[in-house]
């Protein structure tokens, strides 16, 4: 089992990293890391014997945490930042319909229950409106401006 990356490379973690209650004086579940953020391998080690795991030090963010390599991906590699997270309220820039029938007028708020990522340099989320889940390019969405300001 060798190692992806090295001492001192730079790496994009491309999952949200939370505390999982193991970070002093965080409360678990508080982001610690968005998704996109740039650090640098600062040791390699192994976890049951078959998982490497790494410890990055985001500077930016001022912290260092480990994780496991299929959360990394090379920071020079592409990548394409979300503008929603998982949990946030969004609202509707256009009407939404299934069928020809209208699900979310505009306006209407719903819940990022998923960030999908675009390979072709577009973001599209799972929203859930009332009772139901819609795929929604992110153009179409816009930041609920109640939700901005709490």
């Amino acid at each position: 089992m060798l190692p992806r990356f090295d001492f001192g490379e730079a790496v994009r973690v491309i999952r949200n990293v939370r505390n999982d209650g193991t970070w002093p004086g965080r409360a678990t579940g508080e982001l610690l890391v968005r998704r996109g953020a740039v650090g640098f391998v600062q040791n390699v080690g192994t976890f049951l014997q078959d998982q490497l795991i790494y410890s990055v030090h985001f500077l930016d963010q001022g912290i260092i945490v480990g994780c496991r390599e299929e959360e990394l991906i090379g920071g020079d590699e592409p990548w394409t930042p979300s503008r929603f997270e998982f949990r946030e309220k969004v609202r509707t820039r256009v009407p939404l319909a299934v069928g020809g029938e209208v699900i979310a007028p505009v306006g209407r708020v719903g819940q990022v229950v998923k960030v999908l990522c675009g390979n072709d340099g577009g973001q599209s989320y799972h929203v859930l409106f009332q009772d139901r889940v819609l795929c929604v390019p992110e153009q179409a969405l816009e930041a609920d401006a109640v939700t901005e300001d709490a």
